[in-house]
């Protein structure tokens, strides 16, 4: 009994996972997805280091982290950019607006509309489709704008077709109705969005789910032994930051 009670407070003096990240197939479609308790869990966006420079890779932002004692868990490409790696929609990071919410149509899978916004606050995340997000105008500590949405208060994104032949690899994320929990996906082989945004509403359970990207998706987790570093540098990135003190994942 002792030795029962002496296991149960170890367990419970371990600091919480940066993430849940696991391998599953759903559909004949293979993916790994990343669950993050916000209420447990620090999400943060990052796109420029102190120099005003892109950080393009999880390692440089690894690295950056590593000075202030803090490391990164899981980790993945977080919105659409410009070739200079700006963002191409709303981003916010720790509470600085680099960019203001687009919601006109365009060209490309941005313009998409409905397109959404990740907003991130204390202790919860939430995906907003955008002119929902204007209207409630949440305060975002940081926050993302990509398209299209992948799931609508349940609905899958209406011009999403079963039959579609545009398949890519895709990432992106969900959130469940109270912002406890944030699920992100990326596809092991290429994907529709059909496909994609029925993984977050029918196999995830989740009713709002937005699009990052295709073909540049990466992926950092450590307890899947994947760190992804590609052929370009990325523009925003979404990650769990830790104490460094804590064990990988």
């Amino acid at each position: 009994m002792r030795c029962a009670a002496l296991f149960a407070l170890v367990l419970l003096a371990l600091p919480a996972q940066a993430a849940d990240c696991r391998k599953e197939m759903v559909a004949g479609n293979g993916y790994a997805i990343c669950e993050v308790d916000l209420t447990q869990e620090n999400l943060a966006l990052f796109l420029y280091d102190d120099a005003g420079l892109p950080f393009g890779h999880f390692s440089k932002i690894e690295e950056s982290l590593n000075a202030d004692g803090k490391s990164l868990g899981f980790a993945m490409n977080a919105g659409m950019y410009h070739e200079d790696r700006a963002p191409v929609g709303h981003y916010v990071e720790d509470g600085k607006e680099l960019q203001s919410v687009i919601s006109s149509d365009g060209p490309g899978n941005f313009g998409l509309l409905p397109n959404g916004v990740l907003c991130l606050r204390e202790g919860r995340a939430d995906v907003f489709e955008t002119l929902r997000f204007l209207d409630e105008a949440p305060e975002c500590i940081s926050a993302t704008q990509s398209g299209p949405m992948l799931v609508i208060d349940g609905a899958l994104h209406p011009k999403f077709l079963r039959d579609s032949t545009s398949r890519y690899i895709r990432n992106g994320v969900g959130t469940n109705a109270d912002g406890t929990r944030a699920v992100f996906a990326i596809s092991d082989t290429t994907v529709t969005f059909h496909e994609f945004g029925s993984l977050f509403r029918d196999h995830l359970g989740l009713p709002n789910a937005l699009y990052f990207d295709g073909n540049v998706s990466r992926l950092r987790a450590p307890d899947l032994e994947r760190d992804d570093i590609g052929f370009s540098d990325l523009g925003p990135i979404i990650g769990v930051v830790r104490d460094a003190t804590e064990p990988s994942d």
